[in-house]
């Protein structure tokens, strides 16, 4: 009866989340002890750094955050002035988030550190099959509709 059991160590969902979460711990860990940032401070401040204005609602429609978890780091983003907020002017309970100054250069800095990470990722991965990987994942974004975001 082996095909009436599901062996969880070889579910393709349950391997792509270890792995996903084992990438993002890494990676954390890296501008976690530079800056102090949480996974959702760092997903907050690469959003806005990729797309300058955003609302919070559509930050986390972007990187997959529960509203908590995107109105616990923009608050913590504020603080140390970071981010910063302006009201829309035809309803004033939209807000458009965007990085200050201060959280434009600590972006800058960070860039370089996951372009490294990403970097010495990819080289695990034989340079002929790379972008198989690549493609793959991108096939797999769009099964599942993350593609269009």
């Amino acid at each position: 009866m082996a095909n009436d059991q599901l062996r969880l160590e070889d579910f393709l969902p349950y391997r792509l989340n270890r792995l996903a979460d084992a990438v993002s711990r890494e990676f954390s860990a890296l501008y976690r002890a530079e800056y102090g940032l949480t996974r959702p401070e760092w997903r907050i401040l690469a959003t806005l750094g990729e797309i300058p204005t955003m609302t919070a609602t559509a930050i986390g429609a972007h990187s997959a955050m529960h509203k908590t978890k995107v109105s616990r780091a923009v608050a913590a983003l504020e603080k140390r002035r970071w981010l910063k907020r302006t009201s829309e002017e035809s309803d004033k309970r939209v807000e458009h988030l965007s990085l200050t100054a201060a959280g434009r250069q600590a972006y800058a800095r960070l860039v370089p550190i996951a372009k490294a990470f990403e970097t010495k990722l990819l080289a695990q991965i034989p340079a002929r099959q790379r972008g198989d990987v690549l493609q793959a994942l991108r096939l797999l974004e769009s099964a599942v509709s993350l593609s269009g975001k």
